[in-house]
């Protein structure tokens, strides 16, 4: 069973922690969105352990799961974080992180986000054109602050992955070409109101082989020596994201032996290292739970109808990305080939192809390896309310997100007169 050893067997029936999953869809229903504490604590905990005495920051992508009692955790546990809009700056700060040990990514930020950031003196901003540094440098100056700016270098290198989550290729839209970056460096004269500290990249997402990171590494590195050569001094290296989890076979590189080749490869020099660990962190951390309302049996498939859709799990939509399923009561009954589909209306609605189970009405599924890009990219499509979301700390469930409900979806709706 792929994930966390927190969801576990016990007697043929799935437990997260010490607490059944059929206790949790009986009190909070379903869909919802489980996850497991100790899960979320080791994971960060294997990050920082790794990096041992060498000066780092870990800041956790808040895309990936952005709900405000994980947050929470990961601030207590001295995390940074890295953020893509205002909003996740916000989240943060009602999180109780540290606005000072976030960095601020992505290619569109506008005015009222860089001058949220800047009030808040974050981190860095990870600026990723020079379009973006010419604005930030202007509403820099009419707020009298000095941006702290790491320019994001597109390394043009195969993350070897989805091309939908591949981020450092010339031909995407993240970062900007070493040669530009480099100018840019060079120019600073020029951004009278922007303080160059770092050197950032990020080549992709659920990375599963060394290899792409090494060459990163490398270029970034390369970059870092001419700058030095021309007498200007940069406090950080920013290394990104992008590590993968194991879903089904994937064998991506341990945390440790992730955050050891990134130190090896770095031990020449004396600048901090940022890394912006998102589904590494979280996503074997979470399962979606959900239940069979229909089993629909054709000449040419056999269907399990369940009340999760693609509006609460994306992924497999979107992706065509496998997660496995697990039944949360084993049975020795035969099993058949299914196809796990949800209730919307559209024939991309599912969540696993080809399923060999056994099934039978009224049965609970856990969606495994649910905790990233699972509630964070849900929508309300069909007019679903969102999930509910829990907590599991031990033996103790705590809600951390009620479930929606259809009023709420109404409420900022007017008709006309």
């Amino acid at each position: 069973m792929s994930g966390f050893p927190e969801f576990i067997y016990r007697n043929n029936e799935l437990f997260v922690e010490s607490v059944p999953l059929e206790q949790i869809a009986a009190e909070f229903g379903t869909p919802c969105y489980v996850y497991s504490r100790s899960a979320l604590t080791r994971a960060y905990q294997e990050f920082d352990s790794a990096f041992a005495d060498r000066d780092h920051l870990i800041c956790y992508a808040v895309k990936a799961n952005a709900n405000l009692a994980i947050l929470n955790l990961f601030a207590r546990l001295g995390s940074g974080f890295d953020i893509v809009s205002g909003g996740e700056l916000l989240r943060v700060i009602k999180a109780g992180g540290n606005p000072q040990k976030t960095v601020f990514s992505g290619v569109g930020k506008n005015t009222e986000e860089m001058r949220m950031a800047l009030e808040a003196n974050i981190l860095c901003f990870n600026v990723e054109s020079e379009a973006e540094l010419i604005a930030l440098n202007q509403i820099a100056k009419d707020m009298s602050k000095i941006a702290p700016v790491s320019l994001r270098v597109n390394p043009d290198v195969d993350a070897k992955t989805h091309p939908y989550i591949s981020t450092g290729l010339k031909e995407n839209k993240f970062g900007m070409p070493i040669s530009e970056a480099e100018r840019i460096y060079q120019s600073a004269r020029l951004y009278p109101h922007v303080r160059f500290t770092g050197l950032d990249c990020h080549i992709g997402s659920q990375l599963t082989e060394i290899e792409p990171f090494m060459q990163a590494i490398e270029k970034i590195l390369n970059l870092l020596n001419n700058l030095k050569s021309r007498g200007l001094e940069i406090e950080h290296l920013d290394f990104g994201g992008g590590l993968g989890i194991r879903y089904a076979h994937e064998t991506p590189p341990s945390i440790k032996n992730y955050v050891s080749t990134l130190c090896a490869s770095t031990n020449d020099i004396k600048q901090r290292l940022l890394i912006e660990p998102g589904r590494s962190l979280v996503g074997n951390a979470g399962i979606l739970l959900t239940r069979i309302e229909y089993l629909k049996h054709t000449p040419v498939r056999n269907f399990a109808i369940v009340d999760a859709a693609m509006n609460d799990l994306m992924r497999p939509a979107l992706y065509d990305a496998y997660h496995e399923i697990l039944p949360v009561n084993k049975h020795d009954r035969e099993t058949q080939n299914y196809q796990i589909v949800g209730p919307v209306c559209e024939t991309g609605d599912f969540l696993g192809h080809d399923r060999k189970l056994s099934l039978t009405t009224g049965n609970l599924l856990a969606i495994m390896s649910a905790g990233a890009y699972g509630m964070s990219m849900s929508s309300n499509y069909n007019t679903r309310p969102r999930a509910a979301e829990v907590m599991i700390d031990k033996g103790t469930v705590h809600i951390i997100r009620q479930r929606e409900t259809i009023d709420q979806l109404f409420a900022t709706e007017r008709v006309l007169p």
